[in-house]
């Protein structure tokens, strides 16, 4: 009884296999019958694009010159995925499967491709490749992953358009190719950007200024090439009535600000992220909110609150649009509104930045790293009770994005949190282990990287005295430091959605 009952399942199974197989061929043969001047237009065309994965590699290299980061990442993913499956669809399964190719003789001479590959039918190299890259893309990528599997959808069907496959085997070569990407992932996990939850905004009720009343702007017309100059003639434009007190070189900036502070209702500030810094702490004293003009170099912190443009900040007085933000305060009396370092990380930023518009953020950053640990001394610290030996360390103001030694923006300033950064470089081939793992994109899960979100943080420096950069501009001398998150400090202005 149990052989008969084995018997009938292996017919059974055999049936199924047959069944399919009939399915297989008149799906086939319905679409090469289909008269459809579309298809004749496009397919061949479409398909001969993917041979060699031409297709793939020519969307790899545009993703990687204008992608964000995450789209980088894709780009490197689906490609490794890609070779991994062709060499298995080609060398392994195509050996394994024996299936010979449709009798194209059905298919519309204009639909055919000059050169008729005489490998084995099953599995689809064209489906699998396209599968592979598409998968890869979106682990990390996910919005362009979905439309790249779209576009290997369509590369699938031209197949059999042309003649060249059944759709069983386009649908193998699917499933060949997405299970490759999906085991790479489990080999390299996607890298997840943290996002760190967070409250609403929190709003402040600010009367409408739409001349420009109470407001006292302290400025220096040299600033930034000459934006302040620009940011005092609008000002002037839109804003008739506010105070404008323009700085020379012989003014004390941080008396200056006191004193605006101290006689208006809104301080303004337009100048670098140094200034912006002294006018925060002074708007603070005075318990008066600050706006504040892109009138210096970057303007790291005026682009963060969302008044990149002189525009901007002026619709938002004008309007009455404020909201708190964080602040990080120094040894309990000096304000930080970016960033802090200690070692070589401005010098490493600077680097980055000169080469990423040329090269890439990627190579620039390698590079940069290569010099930055090459050329520059250590500096031993001291916190939460271990030593370690660090030329780069950063600390932000509010949570940076993304993971990894390349923070560059904040998508919220009020999560009451410090951001810390350290690479450390004390042991043993340090300096090539970070390299490495900054050049395959895994900084950050090298054990020589160390970052931390906390309301407080504070460190010693153990050989004595070290220098400490804050807000882009070097600082002071300082053996121990200890930094603390004031949550929702300031009063700013700026654009609320």
């Amino acid at each position: 009884m149990e052989v008969l009952s084995l018997r009938r399942r292996g017919r059974g199974i055999r049936q199924i296999g047959e069944g399919l197989g009939t399915l297989d061929r008149e799906v086939f043969e319905a679409v090469a019958e289909a008269p459809s001047p579309l298809i004749d237009a496009v397919m061949p065309r479409l398909t001969r694009a993917a041979d060699h994965s031409k297709l793939w590699f020519a969307i790899a290299a545009g993703l990687m010159a204008f992608g964000s980061p995450s789209v980088k990442r894709g780009a490197t993913r689906g490609v490794a995925t890609l070779a991994v499956t062709s060499l298995l669809t080609n060398q392994v399964a195509k050996r394994i499967w024996r299936r010979e190719r449709p009798n194209r003789g059905i298919v519309p001479l204009s639909r055919q491709t000059r050169r008729f590959p005489t490998s084995n039918s099953l599995p689809s190299g064209h489906s699998a490749s396209g599968a592979a890259f598409a998968v890869g893309v979106g682990l990390e990528n996910p919005p362009v992953g979905l439309g790249l599997a779209l576009l290997a959808g369509l590369v699938g069907m031209s197949r059999i358009a042309v003649g060249a496959h059944y759709p069983g085997d386009v649908l193998a070569g699917f499933g060949i190719g997405a299970g490759v990407a999906v085991l790479g992932a489990r080999v390299v996990p996607p890298i997840v950007e943290a996002q760190a939850p967070a409250a609403d905004p929190l709003r402040v009720d600010t009367p409408t200024r739409p001349d420009g009343a109470g407001v006292a702007l302290v400025v220096n017309p040299a600033s930034g090439g000459g934006t302040g100059a620009r940011v005092i003639d609008e000002v002037r434009e839109s804003l008739p009535r506010a105070e404008i007190v323009e700085l020379s070189g012989d003014d004390d900036v941080v008396e200056t600000l006191r004193s605006a502070a101290r006689s208006a209702e809104v301080l303004a500030v337009g100048g670098g992220d140094g200034t912006v810094a002294a006018a925060a702490a002074a708007a603070v004293e005075a318990g008066v909110p600050l706006a504040v003009f892109p009138a210096g170099t970057f303007n790291h912190f005026a682009k963060d609150v969302g008044c990149d443009t002189t525009a901007k900040t002026l619709a938002a007085i004008q309007d009455g649009s404020v909201a708190m933000v964080d602040l990080v305060c120094l040894n309990e009396h000096h304000m930080v509104i970016n960033t802090a370092s200690i070692g070589a990380y401005p010098k490493f930023v600077q680097t980055r930045e000169k080469l990423e518009h040329r090269v890439g953020k990627p190579l620039a950053g390698i590079y940069a790293m290569f010099h930055t640990l090459r050329r520059e001394k250590s500096v031993r610290i001291c916190y939460d009770n271990k030593i370690l030996q660090t030329s780069l360390f950063f600390l932000g103001n509010s949570t940076y994005l993304p993971t990894g030694f390349a923070p560059s923006r904040r998508t919220r300033m009020d999560d009451g949190l410090i951001d810390v950064r350290i690479l450390e470089t004390g042991r043993r081939l340090s300096r090539l282990r970070i390299l490495t793992a900054l050049a395959i994109g895994r900084l950050e899960r090298s054990p020589l990287y160390h970052e931390l979100r906390v309301p407080e943080f504070s460190f010693r420096s153990v050989d004595g005295p070290t220098l400490l950069a804050l807000d882009g501009e070097v600082g002071t001398e300082v053996t121990e430091a200890s930094f603390s998150a004031r949550y929702r400090l300031l009063p700013v202005f700026r654009p609320i959605a």
